[in-house]
């Protein structure tokens, strides 16, 4: 499954659910307020920015916005909401494209880090958010923990959620530490409806490793954007990674 074709025209039509599910205002509301408040005058650069669910919000309260996306489809549905002149955006992989200029703030959001399939590919998208940030600047991480105390010996999936007309379901290769989330939704008849996406999990000390490397430090870490304590208990977390001031660009 390539993720060109799994973020196609279809998908990027269902993906926006206004007022509801990731759309919801008390689960989108923190975000945008916790990304505003640590761009603060500079400038915001979203990598995998979609359809602009953050970016659309954040650009609303007076942050320059700028993004990198590699689906083309997810780039259309962001367009009937905002022009280029508004929401500037490179069509690339987060992990190498480059987009003009530098930026106080870099974030990466919704568990995306994780469509990248190789630890590589990972420590490549730490390097160029370093690359795009001012001294000072930094890099925001929001990412689930992977749920192996749940992986009973001998299976190989678990169910991540569960409500009427709808299942999510994990599967794991824990050798190669890859997942593949399964979304089935159905109404009362005998067919259900399945979106599927690869993604390779990242426990936070081997983020914080990757952060490294990339000449970044932890800043903090909560369970939410609201400012949870994160525990090991928490399911998500959202980590803040800064350049150190004088830092040199890698």
């Amino acid at each position: 499954m390539r993720q060109e074709d799994i973020w196609d025209a279809e998908t990027a039509q269902r993906y926006d659910t206004p007022g509801t599910g990731m759309f919801a205002p008390e689960v989108l509301g923190p975000a945008v307020d916790r990304l505003a408040g640590l761009a603060g005058d500079g400038r915001a650069l979203e990598f995998a920015i979609g359809t602009g669910r953050v970016a659309v919000p954040l650009a609303e309260r007076g942050v320059p916005v700028t993004g990198i996306e590699l689906s083309p489809a997810m780039i259309a549905q962001l367009r009937a909401k905002a022009d280029e002149a508004t929401i500037p955006v490179v069509v690339g992989d987060m992990a190498t494209a480059t987009a003009p200029g530098k930026y106080t703030l870099v974030y990466l959001i919704y568990n995306t880090i994780s469509n990248l399939l190789t630890q590589a590919e990972q420590v490549a998208c730490f390097r160029n958010a370093a690359r795009h940030l001012s001294p000072g600047g930094r890099f925001v991480i929001e990412l689930w923990v992977p749920e192996l105390r749940e992986l009973p010996p001998g299976r190989q999936a678990t169910v991540r959620h569960s409500e009427p007309g709808y299942i999510g379901l994990y599967t794991y290769d824990v050798l190669r530490q890859h997942v593949v989330s399964h979304h089935f939704r159905f109404s009362e008849g005998r067919q259900a409806e399945l979106f599927r996406s690869p993604h390779r999990y990242i426990w936070p000390a081997e983020l914080d490793l990757m952060a490294q490397l990339a000449g970044m430090e932890l800043e903090t870490r909560h369970a939410d954007w609201a400012g949870a304590e994160f525990t090991a208990e928490s399911r998500s977390h959202v980590s803040v990674y800064r350049v150190p001031p004088a830092a040199s660009k890698l």
